[in-house]
C-alpha cells in the first residue's frame, strides 16, 4: 500500500462538499432495528467464537458541557452517579462475559464521556471487574480518552499502572477566545505537562483531538493551534469537522452562528492543516486521522491490514467488539447491536433483565460484501475486483454495474482510477474517500437521507 499524499484541488471540493456517512459502520447506524433481540445477539456471539474480542466501556458522564459536543453524554459533578453508574455496568458485564467465555481480550477502550470523570478507586474499581470476568491478554491494547480539564497529573500514573498504554487527549483549539466561545477553557501549560508524564510512564501511543470549525477560528488562529501540536509531538492526531448542528444537539445553540468561519475559510483551514502536519512528517490515513509513519496505524495501513470500526480507524479487524454501557455498539460476527440510548433505560433494562440491547442489526450477504468494499476504500483507497470475488460468488463488474456507473463522473473528475480490474483513488480522492463510498451505499440509494448526516468536510 502507497503512502501516497493527499492533493488539494478547490474545486472539486467544493463540487463534492455534501452530506454523507462516515462509515464507522456499512451500513451505517440509521438501519439498526429494534426487532433485533437477544436471540440474534446469542446468534452473532456464536458466528466465530474463535476470534479475539476488543471491549469497549462507555462512560457517558462530564464534568462540563463543551457546547460544540454532539456525543451521548450527562453532565454533573456528582461522582455517586458513577458509583450508580458502575453498579448497573457490573450487573451488564457479569450477565454478558459467559457468553464470551474462553475468548481472549487483545484490546480495551473506554470512550464518553470523559472516562477520567471517574475518580482512581473507580476506575480502578472498573478495570478490576473486567480482568475479572475476561481474558485479557498483558500485550492487550488499553486506550482511554482523557479530558486535560479535569485531571491530575498523578492519575497519568494511575492509569498507566492500571496496564493503560495509549491516551487520547481532547485538546480542540489552543487559542483562549475559541476556548471560551465552546466552553471550555483549558491550560496550556497542565496539556504540555500531562503528555510529557505520559511519555515519562511509558505510554505507547498519545493521540491528540483538534476541531476546525469553530467560533472565531481563521486560518492564522488556527495555524497557532497547530504549532502548539507539532510541538507536543503526538503520535497520533484526529482533526474533526465541527457540525453544527444546533436542531438536533441544544447546547450548540449556544454557539453563534455569526462567529462561525465560513465554508471558505472552513476549507483553508483544513487545506493548511494538512500540509502543515504532512510537512512535519505525519501520514495522512484517511478522513480526518493522522500518524506518525512508524506508528500502528500507519504501518497497518502500508500493510494493507487497516480496519475501521465505530471507534474510527484501528488496526485489529479481525476481533469482535463488544460495548458495555449506554448507548454502547458491539460489532459481533456479521451483526450490529445497540445498547439503550438513554440513561434511565439502560439502567432500567440492565436491572430488568440483566442487559440493555435496544437495536440491531444483522448483515445480508449483500451487506457483507459491501462492507468489505467500502472498509477497503476508505482505509486502503484502493479496491482490488479479483480479490473480492475470491471472496464472494460474484463477478464484479456485473454485480456492480449500478455503482460502477454512479462512480463515473467522479472518475472523470479524476477523484479516482480505474487500472485494469481495479480501483485507485488518487491524492486528490482522498480528501473525498466518503463520496466515493457512497456510490457502493445501496441503502443511501434506497432511501435519500443525506440530511441526517454532516457535511464530508
Amino acid at each position: 500500500m502507497s503512502s501516497q499524499q493527499i492533493e488539494w484541488d478547490q474545486p472539486l471540493v467544493e463540487k463534492y462538499n455534501y452530506a454523507g456517512p462516515r462509515y464507522t459502520s456499512y451500513p451505517t447506524a440509521l438501519e439498526f432495528d429494534e426487532n433485533f433481540g437477544e436471540v440474534d445477539f446469542r446468534a452473532a456471539v456464536e458466528r466465530y467464537p474463535e476470534r479475539s474480542l476488543s471491549l469497549y466501556v462507555h462512560i457517558p458522564f462530564c464534568h462540563r458541557l463543551c457546547y460544540f459536543c454532539g456525543c451521548n453524554k450527562i453532565v454533573t459533578r456528582q461522582l455517586h452517579k458513577a458509583d450508580r453508574y458502575l453498579d448497573v455496568l457490573e450487573q451488564e458485564i457479569r450477565q454478558r462475559a459467559p457468553q464470551f467465555a474462553g475468548r481472549r481480550v487483545t484490546q480495551l477502550h473506554w470512550g464518553g464521556g470523559t472516562p477520567t470523570f471517574l475518580n482512581s478507586v473507580q476506575i480502578s474499581r472498573l478495570v478490576a471487574l473486567l480482568r475479572s470476568h475476561f481474558s485479557i491478554t498483558d500485550d492487550a491494547e488499553m486506550s482511554i480518552e482523557v479530558d486535560p480539564r479535569e485531571i491530575e497529573l498523578e492519575m497519568i500514573d494511575h492509569l498507566r499502572a492500571e496496564g493503560f498504554n495509549r491516551i487520547s487527549m481532547g485538546v480542540q483549539d489552543f487559542n483562549k477566545a475559541v476556548q471560551e466561545r465552546v466552553n471550555r477553557v483549558q491550560d496550556e501549560d497542565t496539556i504540555f505537562a500531562l503528555v510529557q508524564r505520559a511519555r515519562a510512564q511509558g505510554f505507547r501511543s498519545i493521540s491528540l483531538d483538534l476541531i476546525y470549525g469553530l467560533p472565531l477560528q481563521t486560518p492564522e488562529s488556527f495555524a497557532f493551534t497547530l504549532q502548539r501540536v507539532i510541538a507536543l509531538n503526538p503520535d497520533r492526531l484526529s482533526v474533526f469537522n465541527y457540525a453544527h448542528m444546533p436542531t438536533l444537539f441544544a447546547a450548540q445553540r449556544k454557539i453563534k452562528d455569526d462567529e462561525l468561519p465560513n465554508a471558505a475559510q472552513k476549507l483553508l483551514i483544513l487545506q493548511q492543516t494538512i500540509a502543515t502536519l504532512t510537512g512535519a512528517g505525519y501520514q495522512f490515513i484517511g478522513m480526518d486521522h493522522f500518524a506518525k509513519p512508524q506508528d500502528e496505524l500507519a504501518v497497518a495501513q502500508r500493510d494493507g491490514v487497516l480496519h475501521r470500526n465505530f471507534q474510527g480507524y484501528t488496526t485489529q479487524g479481525e476481533s469482535d467488539l463488544l460495548g458495555f454501557g449506554v448507548s454502547a455498539i458491539s460489532m459481533l460476527g456479521d451483526s450490529y447491536a445497540q445498547n439503550q440510548k438513554e440513561l434511565k433505560a439502560y439502567y432500567g433494562d440492565v436491572e430488568h433483565r440483566g442487559n440493555a440491547l435496544w437495536r440491531g442489526l444483522t448483515l445480508s450477504e449483500d451487506d457483507c460484501l459491501r462492507r468489505e468494499v467500502i472498509k477497503a476504500l476508505i482505509c486502503h483507497f484502493s479496491l482490488d475486483f479479483s480479490a473480492i470475488e475470491a471472496r464472494w460468488p460474484v463477478a464484479f463488474e456485473a454485480y456492480f454495474s449500478e455503482d460502477l456507473a454512479l462512480l463515473a463522473p467522479l472518475m472523470a473528475d479524476g477523484l479516482l482510477e480505474q487500472r485494469g480490474r481495479s480501483l485507485q483513488v488518487t491524492g486528490v480522492g482522498r480528501l473525498l474517500i466518503r463520496n466515493i463510498c457512497m456510490c457502493f451505499d445501496r441503502y443511501l440509494r434506497q432511501r435519500v437521507r443525506q440530511q441526517q448526516f454532516s457535511r464530508v468536510i
